[in-house]
């Protein structure tokens, strides 16, 4: 197949205090989620001058890809739509429709599989494809990375930089602590083709880094930005619960790696460098956050080694021993049927 295009899609996120109710009510559009509720996440944001760096860091990392593709004689146009806020997916597939666009790859701001994490962006695509109708380009989701080198070993370095930042003396009470996003035990259930995928790739990842890492130290893999209604299940224990717990077992010191996101977007610098630091500070624990890969060259040079698999038919290259494939069968990772707000 002949690809002429390469489009980034992420989340989005509001760039001033003015978009950050209408990108929230995007967010949970069909939820019926108050505006009473929005606005408590709204405060997260404010924090911030209600700026998400989210959408910066998309214009980098593609500012980043673009250099690699050039560097690598990779001839393609580069687009960049969003989920929830401008520039919108379906406005960029009628940019790409117009510039002559037909079929392009594109690369989603997540490793792993699960409804939200990579279903979803499919849907993303038909529905933005149907709203642009007749001549909306073809666009081919890249597979899930979440054991390509490209992504581990960014985690690996960064891991031993914040690892490097705390108390040597207390390396044998030093525990090494995993975050990704928590959801709907229903939908981990239910992520993958046969169920469990997107904790299965979460704990191989966290395999994988720690290993190489700090093999000598004790790990785990937890939770953060829960939301929804309290009495639907999520994926426990929370971030913040389980440094109660580590401090009452005798911990002095931990690293969190947030394995589960790829930038230092506004959830990790919330839930990890504001109530998780905090929670860790009250505890007296020394706390370091390692950073996502964001656009260290190893990742950029993954995100261009994923287009060759496809464009010049290289080999999957990974780590671990879960399957990968290019295309997610049609009936993998259904739609929950309950979501609530964001966090």
């Amino acid at each position: 197949m002949v690809y002429d295009a390469f489009v980034l899609l992420s989340f989005g996120g509001p760039e001033k205090p003015d978009d950050v109710m209408p990108f929230l009510r995007n967010v949970v559009r069909g939820r019926g989620v108050p505006d009473e509720r929005l606005a408590e996440v709204a405060e997260h944001y404010m924090h911030f001058g209600g700026v998400s760096p989210i959408n910066q860091q998309c214009r980098d990392l593609l500012a980043a890809i673009g250099d690699e593709f050039g560097r690598h004689g990779i001839d393609l146009p580069l687009y960049w739509g969003n989920r929830n806020w401008q520039p919108m997916l379906a406005d960029t597939v009628a940019q790409m429709r117009d510039d002559g666009v037909e079929t392009a790859l594109g690369f989603a701001t997540s490793a792993y599989g699960g409804y939200s994490s990579c279903k979803q962006y499919w849907e993303d695509i038909a529905a933005a494809r149907k709203a642009v109708g007749p001549g909306a380009p073809k666009i081919l989701k890249l597979r899930q990375f979440h054991d390509h080198p490209g992504f581990i070993e960014p985690n690996i370095e960064s891991v031993r930089t914040a690892l490097a930042s705390l108390d040597a003396s207390r390396r044998a009470t030093t525990r090494l602590v995993f975050t990704a996003h928590s959801i709907p035990v229903s939908m981990a259930k239910t992520a993958g083709p046969t169920g469990g995928r997107y904790n299965a790739q979460l704990e191989e990842t966290a395999r994988l880094v720690h290993a190489a890492a700090a093999a000598d130290l004790e790990y785990d893999l937890v939770w953060q930005s829960r939301s929804g209604p309290p009495q639907i299940p999520w994926l426990e224990p929370d971030i913040n619960d389980h440094l109660e717990s580590l401090a009452e077992k005798g911990v002095t010191d931990v690293v969190v790696s947030p394995i589960g996101f790829v930038s230092d977007h506004l959830e990790v610098i919330w839930d990890l460098d504001n109530e998780a630091k905090d929670t860790a500070a009250r505890l007296g624990l020394g706390y370091a956050r390692a950073t996502t890969p964001g656009t260290h060259p190893r990742f950029v040079a993954m995100v261009r080694e994923l287009v060759q698999e496809r464009t010049a038919g290289a080999s999957h290259t990974t780590l671990g021993t879960l399957p990968t494939w290019d295309v997610c069968p049609t009936d993998c990772c259904p739609p929950p049927q309950r979501r609530g707000a964001p966090s």
